[in-house]
């Protein structure tokens, strides 16, 4: 299938035809196992702190939430965490949070540092924009990787979503991020109202013409403390479609079966493993904590104790025919 354009993509995520979604997803699958092999990458993620900044119309830890409690993990029980990781094999954390002022950067180099020396593992931060001083510093520090994600290439629609945000700043930070050595990761929300498929077809050639490492690809979500709130929710299958035709534009890009689309009305996330996904992410965020890192309701899983989902995953990988893969995943060139 090779390179599609705007139009070419544009006429794959209208299709309603099922033998054409079929051979799509089949086109994805065959791209995965070639460039990528059958393993399914492990990730895990600590969410170490919903305090944010930010006033984005579709997250529910947005800062005008005043009914959701705030919280920041102490440096010990995300040593804790991660310990509890690297016992169940996993070779990957994320530390993600909202995007906070508040966030100490040093404070949060000598975590990395701290991880480094405790645990052979590689780091994944998603802690939103910071100045090229503070990533040159975590990457210092021992930081491997970074999520930054776009949500939509539409710059008006960007704008309108993330009121005080600078289009041109995210891309700026994507930018400084590879120049400093990261292996970066975006990604986009599918079905956003005032979002075209157009647009999602420029989120597809944006996320090949940047050659990221890492791409996310998500349904929205409507959260009830937020704008958003009555919109409907991206639909599932043209998610699928677009992790699908990423794959296959992309070849060499971790993409996830999101934990968003295991938390609609049924867990999509074989399906999104079947269509070109290869990287499964476990919540390894204290239980206490996990549901007050609420981006979307309905998350997966809340009640499980750090790391419950790894138990399940073996059964999955057997199911398609796969296999779990808990190496450090590094991007393949």
């Amino acid at each position: 299938m090779g390179t599609l354009n705007n139009k070419e993509l544009v006429d794959l995520l209208l299709s309603t035809d099922k033998k054409e979604i079929h051979k799509l997803f089949d086109e994805a699958d065959r791209v995965r196992a070639e460039y990528m092999g059958e393993g399914i990458l492990v990730r895990g993620i600590i969410e170490f702190s919903n305090l944010c900044r930010n006033t984005c119309k579709y997250c529910g830890i947005n800062k005008f939430n005043k009914k959701l409690k705030r919280y920041l993990l102490t440096k010990e029980e995300i040593l804790e965490s991660v310990k509890l990781l690297v016992q169940d094999n996993l070779k990957t954390v994320i530390l993600q949070s909202g995007e906070d002022d508040g966030l100490d950067p040093v404070w949060l180099k000598d975590l990395i540092i701290s991880i480094k020396q405790l645990f052979d593992v590689a780091i994944t931060l998603s802690v939103g924009e910071r100045n090229y001083e503070e990533y040159k510093m975590w990457k210092e520090a021992g930081a491997d990787r970074f999520l930054l994600k776009i949500e939509t290439t539409d710059g008006d629609l960007y704008e309108e979503l993330h009121p005080g945000m600078s289009f041109d700043n995210r891309l700026k930070c994507l930018k400084e991020l590879k120049e400093l050595g990261y292996q970066v990761g975006s990604g986009n929300l599918v079905g956003l109202k005032g979002q075209s498929l157009e647009s999602i077809a420029n989120d597809i050639i944006f996320f090949a013409d940047y050659d990221f490492d890492m791409i996310g690809i998500g349904p929205f979500i409507p959260h009830s403390q937020t704008e958003l709130s009555l919109d409907a929710p991206g639909d599932y299958l043209l998610t699928l479609k677009t992790i699908a035709l990423t794959r296959i534009m992309t070849k060499r890009a971790h993409i996830p079966a999101t934990t968003a689309l295991g938390s609609m009305e049924k867990d999509y996330r074989a399906e999104a493993l079947k269509a070109g996904a290869n990287v499964i992410m476990v919540n390894y965020t204290p239980t206490k904590y996990k549901e007050l890192y609420e981006i979307y309701p309905g998350k997966r899983c809340l009640k499980e104790a750090p790391g419950a989902c790894n138990n399940c995953l073996p059964f999955m990988a057997k199911e398609l025919n796969r296999k779990i893969d808990y190496s450090k995943g590094n991007a393949v060139d």
